[in-house]
């Protein structure tokens, strides 16, 4: 029972819940995943994750008998899954959720924590938590896929297939399983070989309301244009070669 990292090329990461028979996290695989993510977002070689899950299971979520265990009063299960979820989304290189089965409560929350998501044909979307007398994805299911869908999810605790999803928009692609996940990392090496102060630039400005957008504008595109990436981009273009980019 592990979580698995691991670099399967040059700037790409992946991430792999191995936690039969569900891939719930429960607090000391929270503590493991938290750790590993702040050390791949502080090794700047790292331009794109790939997160998936082993076995049958995309993530359950939560380790819903800590959560029983709890004193009525002790929210600390909930909030330090919240916590890993804003560690998820915050961080500096794109992510990608494989979706290799169902993404159940928290776990879907997970995968909507990542920045682009696609699916194995057998993945199911549950947002559970009226299932258990909780709530979850309430905030990122509605900005996603649009009020109405998410309230037939939240709602009514039932799961959607891959095909309803991409249909909704909460994945982009839908894929055999077995393709699964040279898929999501062919999506990654192509993610990395984008200047990363851009990528990294768009995923930030993609985050943020108008007011904030139009905020940070002027001086984000001032960086990028001043980069050495922005020279290089321009100079192999027009040399008709590959880029080979620095992050500066």
């Amino acid at each position: 029972m592990t979580i698995h990292f691991s670099r399967p090329a040059a700037q790409v990461a992946l991430v792999e819940l191995d936690l039969p028979p569900t891939n719930a996290l429960g607090s000391a695989m929270r503590r493991l995943m938290a750790e590993g993510l702040a050390a791949l977002e502080a090794d700047l070689e790292v331009r794109a994750m790939v997160l998936t899950g082993r076995g049958r299971l995309f993530c359950a979520g939560n380790d819903l008998r800590e959560v029983a265990g709890r004193a009525a009063d002790d929210l600390s299960p909930l909030s330090d899954f919240s916590a890993l979820m804003g560690q998820v989304e915050a961080l500096r290189m794109p992510v990608i959720a494989a979706v290799n089965g169902g993404a159940l409560g928290g776990g879907l929350d997970l995968a909507l924590a990542c920045d682009i998501r696609i699916a194995a044909e057998g993945a199911t979307f549950t947002a559970s938590g009226v299932n258990v007398g909780l709530m979850a994805s309430v905030g990122r299911l509605p900005r996603l896929i649009g009020v109405g869908p998410a309230k037939a999810m939240l709602l009514t605790g039932q799961p959607v297939d891959a095909a309803t999803a991409l249909r909704f928009g909460l994945v982009t692609a839908v894929w055999p399983a077995a393709d699964l996940l040279d898929e999501a990392l062919k999506l990654a090496g192509l993610i990395a070989a984008r200047a990363p102060l851009a990528v990294e630039a768009a995923k930030r400005f993609a985050g943020m309301d108008a007011a904030e957008q139009a905020r940070a504008m002027d001086g984000t595109l001032a960086v990028l244009a001043a980069s050495e990436d922005h020279r290089e981009a321009v100079a192999s273009f027009l040399e008709k070669r590959a880029a080979v980019f620095n992050r500066s």
